[in-house]
């Protein structure tokens, strides 16, 4: 029997700009990777910080995006990000995006984000307390929503 871990996800509104239109009337594709950046910083360089995982502000790169376009994002209607982590290794960790306008998919995408030495800018192991929080967002399995506005 398997059993199904309680996890939660990191979700936020993204403010969407007129700007961010195309002649379509959609928000552009690049924005869209843009969107997912500004929730990605968000999270660990802000709440993760703030939760008392100092080592979140260093820099980090991103090995690998994914971006799956399901539906048009349109300027009028909310954006709601929600973040969960799929995979956490050594010295890297990918990051699950599923963005959603009026209850439908819009997105969903993927980062790989390698953490860097401070100094050297090297890559580095993840750290036990960044493993640790990591693990809290860790799953496969639709995430239990607690919401934060980005501003």
């Amino acid at each position: 029997m398997s059993q199904s871990l309680t996890t939660q996800a990191f979700s936020c509104v993204l403010p969407l700009r007129w700007s961010d239109q195309d002649l379509n009337g959609h928000v552009n594709n690049a924005r869209i990777v843009t969107l997912m950046e500004e929730a990605r910083v968000a999270w660990l360089n802000r709440t993760a910080v703030e939760e008392g995982v100092a080592s979140f502000a260093n820099p980090k790169v991103i090995a690998a995006l994914t971006v799956e376009y399901r539906r048009p994002v349109h300027y009028a209607d909310e954006l709601i990000m929600d973040l969960r982590i799929s995979r956490i290794g050594t010295r890297s960790f990918t990051i699950t995006y599923h963005a959603s306008q009026r209850g439908d998919t819009a997105f969903t995408g993927s980062t790989v984000v390698v953490p860097l030495h401070p100094t050297t800018s090297a890559s580095r192991d993840l750290l036990p307390d960044e493993v640790d929080y990591l693990s809290r967002y860790l799953s496969t399995d639709e995430p239990t929503r607690t919401t934060t506005e980005i501003r």
